[in-house]
């Protein structure tokens, strides 16, 4: 991939830059906000130049739900419930998180990292169908991370009687319930 040096940053800007920052912009203004000329304005550059690491926003997203995936620490040791409660919390600490990482599983053609590591991790506990397991998790994880965004976001505004940041706390009793209805499939 073709790097240069641009902006009035004076930083290198590369697809992982790129990613880094879209995270940033995500975190404050959100995903409705997270435009790519505000991307570029952010980078202190021209928006045309941005495509030289991405085809264009999808692909941008999709780069951005990678890394939000991949900031979930995994070892080779972990449950499925320990996947599970990890991926959560990388959804969850980037405002949109799981919306972002909605989006690009359901329009990719494949499993995406996500499944991925819940598969991986039904794999090492012997999973009759490891495959299926993690696309239910996965499923169940998903909406579960977007519903406590959306709860948070209400908070935020008043239209959601709690405080946006006890939101994620006050619904993990909800979520090790889920996780439990789906211990029989290997957990």
């Amino acid at each position: 991939m073709f790097s240069i040096v641009m902006g009035m940053r004076g930083s290198r800007h590369d697809l992982d830059g790129l990613v880094e920052a879209a995270l940033q912009l995500l975190d404050e203004f959100g995903l409705p906000d997270l435009s790519m000329r505000r991307l570029a304005t952010h980078l202190g550059v021209q928006p045309s130049a941005l495509y030289w690491h991405v085809a264009n926003k999808q692909t941008l997203l999709a780069a951005v739900a990678d890394r939000i995936v991949a900031e979930a620490a995994a070892s080779s040791q972990e449950s499925v419930t320990e996947t599970a409660w990890g991926l959560r919390e990388a959804l969850l600490r980037h405002r949109d998180g799981a919306e972002v990482v909605i989006s690009s599983a359901a329009l990719s053609l494949g499993p995406g990292p996500l499944e991925l590591r819940l598969r991986a991790a039904y794999e090492a506990q012997a999973s009759t169908d490891p495959a299926r397991d993690a696309a239910v998790t996965a499923q169940f994880l998903m909406g579960h991370a977007y519903l406590v965004q959306q709860r948070m976001q209400a908070a935020a505004i008043g239209a959601y009687d709690a405080v946006p940041a006890q939101v994620a706390e006050s619904t993990r009793a909800d979520f090790a319930a889920g996780l439990s209805a789906l211990a029989p499939r290997g957990s």
